[in-house]
């Protein structure tokens, strides 16, 4: 098999891939690529496939010759964006790629800190349910570590 390569790249037909996907890692792995505004949909609370589409093209359709909108095919599920490279050109359907992405904890995770006999661990996962819970939570810690802090100044201080 090794042969057979070997004298496909002294042809000289040999395509050097790194080159050619360049811009398509460029686009996916990059400040502002689609990873990028992927992790950053995921820390919204209200973003949706959607959102997450749409943020997409603002940023790359008509600025990245690489970066499409998909043809419609008949009797092929419905892509989003496709992307262009040496090997042709690949569709995307990103539905529930923000869902995939977010890593939630897992709820005897949870559970175990809300029993623990830490009670500021104890505390801080007392109103955990959901990311909302945890942006509730995460209030009532920083207000009643704002009081403590101002008590401890106000004792010591």
């Amino acid at each position: 098999m090794f042969v057979l390569e070997q004298e496909e790249y002294k042809t000289g037909e040999f395509i050097d891939v790194g080159m050619v996907l360049a811009a398509c890692i460029e686009l996916i792995d990059t400040p502002m690529g689609i990873f990028s505004i992927l992790e950053e949909e995921c820390m919204f609370l209200k973003a949706s496939d959607t959102t997450f589409k749409n943020k997409l093209y603002d940023q790359h359709l008509g600025k990245s010759s690489i970066f499409q909108k998909p043809k419609l095919v008949k009797g092929k599920p419905g892509a989003h964006f496709s992307l262009v490279h040496f090997a042709g050109t690949v569709d995307y359907n990103i539905t529930g790629w923000l869902e995939k992405n977010k890593d939630p904890l897992n709820e005897t995770v949870v559970q175990l800190y809300q029993k623990s006999a830490l009670k500021l661990l104890a505390f801080r996962y007392s109103c955990y349910a959901s990311a909302e819970g945890m942006l509730v939570c995460a209030i009532a810690t920083f207000i009643s570590t704002s009081v403590l802090k101002s008590l401890l100044v106000f004792t010591y201080g």
